[in-house]
């Protein structure tokens, strides 16, 4: 299992922390992988960029108006966390639904 997110985020602490301190990709400093990138876009769609973060609030119109992954590439703080890697299936965020799949 693979966990994509930042190490300051509360909601990827609390993952980490009931997943069993699984792997954290960091991905302020790593990036994002791009087969992952494109996987986790043909999966969520928009849902994956988060248009609540403070990150997308200081872009200018332009620029959000460009292409999702485009933008994730430049700005991976955009990306909603966690993104959960279990074998072939991805998760997003740390919602009751993912919880329950992930911890049964």
């Amino acid at each position: 299992m693979n966990v994509y997110g930042i190490k300051a985020c509360d909601t990827c602490r609390k993952a980490l922390k009931e997943l069993g301190n699984p792997e954290l990709t960091d991905i302020r400093t790593d990036g994002l992988p791009e087969e992952l990138l494109q996987r986790a876009a043909e999966t969520f769609g928009d849902d994956l960029l988060n248009r609540r973060s403070t990150t997308w609030r200081a872009l200018d119109e332009a620029t959000r108006a460009r292409p999702m992954r485009e933008l994730l590439r430049e700005h991976p703080l955009l990306m909603k966390r966690p993104l959960i890697e279990q074998g072939e299936t991805l998760y997003l965020g740390w919602t009751p639904e993912v919880r329950a799949a992930l911890l049964g």
